[in-house]
């Protein structure tokens, strides 16, 4: 049997056409992108989330020499957010790079652990992958990774 998966996604061509919410947002991801330790890849990833309570925090990525001890800007911020604010759910997550020659995805690792923050939060997590000038935006983070690993 032949079956078939469809993903629904907003393709924003200018960053202008965001609302101002999600323009703010992505250029908070984009400052976070100054505080990324990235010696070895030089890619620098900043993230941003606004909180159901309007607070917006943000994370960056860190490499290390001890390769694989590094940690992408995603799972930096979300594990931020759930030490410290675990009652108040992440509802957009932007994401932003230096370079940004094209927008910015976030990895299997990240993307699993996104839906596990839906999971435990109990609603969707919107997310923003921006770059380049252009932003393609999900509803659900569980929209990038329809396989996902469940205990």
């Amino acid at each position: 049997m032949n079956t078939q998966h469809r993903i629904d996604y907003e393709h924003y061509d200018s960053l202008d056409a965001l609302s101002e919410a999600d323009r703010t947002l992505v250029a908070e991801a984009g400052r976070a992108t100054a505080n990324a330790h990235a010696p070895y890849s030089r890619f620098r990833v900043g993230a941003a989330a606004r909180l159901r309570s309007g607070r917006i925090i943000c994370g960056s990525n860190f490499e290390s020499e001890v390769y694989p001890a590094g940690l992408c800007a995603e799972r930096t911020l979300l594990f931020y957010a759930q030490a410290n604010y675990a009652d108040d759910p992440v509802e957009t997550l932007a994401i932003a790079s230096v370079p940004s020659e094209r927008e910015c995805y976030p990895c299997g690792q990240c993307r699993q652990v996104m839906v596990d923050v839906e999971r435990r939060q109990g609603s969707p997590m919107r997310v923003i992958m921006s770059g380049n000038g252009t932003a393609s935006i999900v509803a659900s983070a569980a929209d990038l990774l329809p396989f996902t690993f469940i205990l």
